[in-house]
């Protein structure tokens, strides 16, 4: 038995970092988010997470760029930085939770994406558990007010573009190791990022250097973090520990900005995170039991 897919105590404490990492870096975002573009924000977000990846490019050489996968990077960069906009924009004028919330209801979407894409089969339990966290979502949004504003239906949207990258890191992960997929995502995501400066640059404060440093610190040691985490257990038990982020971003929100949730999004957020890991769950369940 391969003991790194056995060490579930491992695998928590690397997924549970990852959400605190994860949580930090949108409470960064939120900081900065008054005072510089988000076009700026998440520029240096990819930047520095780039450097980020340094040492390990250090380490390895050139020789692990090596990959026969670029299209895939590139749809992969694409869609992740698209939830990136998406992401930062909801963080800067939503609450924090809501806004981690609206991105991590990506698992409802990703079976809808998985079977047109990969033609991946829809367990039928998955149809449950969708509605559900369809609920949540609706809940959180607030039909009739929150629905109609702007911010809501881009955080809406960052989660629907982190589940089509979601389903493209599946494709990459057959042949492609997580560093070196951050690392292409990094170099891509900075790349492309850099061009809307020539028209959105603000000089940052100097107070503002130290969050956007940390805001792609945190970020790409939170991805690495949890693909540390998935190694050392099946992603059917590390999975559910990933919605700690929301508990840990509403901790930020409150401490930081006093920003309590009602009951209806406390409600909305409880249905999105049981039907998230429900449908996670249910697709890694042996098929002769579902």
């Amino acid at each position: 038995m391969d003991t790194n897919r056995d060490n579930f105590p491992r695998a928590a404490l690397l997924t549970l970092a990852s959400a605190l990492l994860f949580a930090a870096s949108g409470a960064m975002v939120k900081a900065v988010a008054l005072h510089l573009p988000n076009e700026m924000v998440v520029f240096f977000r990819n930047l520095f997470g780039l450097l980020a990846l340094l040492p390990w490019l250090m380490r390895r050489g050139l020789g692990a760029l090596h990959t026969g996968q670029l299209r895939l990077h590139l749809f992969r960069t694409f869609f992740g930085l698209s939830a990136m906009y998406c992401y930062f924009y909801a963080v800067g004028h939503l609450s924090l939770s809501d806004a981690v919330l609206l991105n991590y209801a990506a698992p409802l979407y990703v079976p809808f994406i998985a079977a047109l894409w990969l033609s991946e089969p829809m367990p039928k339990t998955v149809r449950y558990a969708i509605p559900i966290g369809f609920i949540g979502v609706a809940l959180i949004l607030k039909p009739g007010s929150g629905l109609l504003q702007p911010a809501a239906l881009i955080g809406w949207a960052a989660g629907i573009f982190t589940a089509l990258a979601f389903v493209t890191l599946r494709r990459l992960s057959a042949t492609e190791p997580a560093a070196r997929t951050v690392f292409y995502f990094g170099v891509l995501s900075t790349t492309v990022s850099a061009v809307p400066l020539l028209w959105a640059w603000v000089t940052p404060a100097p107070e503002a250097w130290l969050p956007l440093a940390l805001i792609g610190l945190f970020g790409t040691g939170g991805q690495l973090l949890l693909a540390r985490g998935y190694s050392y257990a099946p992603a059917v038990r590390v999975a559910p520990l990933a919605y700690a982020v929301v508990v840990f971003a509403g901790l930020f929100g409150w401490l930081y900005w006093g920003e309590v949730p009602d009951g209806i999004s406390l409600l909305g957020a409880l249905l999105v995170c049981a039907a998230g890991v429900l449908a996670v769950y249910v697709r890694h369940l042996p098929a002769r039991a579902l």
